[in-house]
């Protein structure tokens, strides 16, 4: 079992910053891949960005350029860093891991952005 932690959402403007954390409750070493995916109302969940081991990343071609994910191994926890945030990008996002191939989710942070 993984427990995860988010922090980090909230509102901006659009061309704005923030930056979301997910604190897990196991050494991300033993976790297959983390990632952050987002919600928006009437839409199907998507990935937004991954990290597996070896600082492999994955982005969704929307975030490309403005999204950067990044992991703190000393403190298990995986970063996502936003810039250039558009008003598209209002979603809740939720944090993912998998581990032994199986997929655990946080509770989700509310990112606004406002045109």
């Amino acid at each position: 079992q993984v427990q995860l932690v988010e922090s980090g959402g909230g509102l901006v403007q659009a061309g704005g910053s923030l930056r979301l954390s997910c604190a897990a409750s196991r050494s991300i070493f033993s976790l297959n891949s983390m990632g952050w995916y987002r919600q928006a109302p009437g839409k199907q969940r998507e990935l937004v960005a991954s990290i597996a081991n070896g600082d492999i990343t994955n982005y969704a071609d929307s975030v490309k350029g403005r999204f950067t994910i990044s992991r703190d191994n000393a403190k298990n926890t995986v970063y996502l860093q936003m810039n250039s945030l558009k008003p598209e990008d209002t979603a809740v996002y939720y944090c993912n891991v998998v581990f032994r191939w199986a997929h655990y989710w946080g509770q989700g942070t509310q990112v606004t952005v406002s045109s």
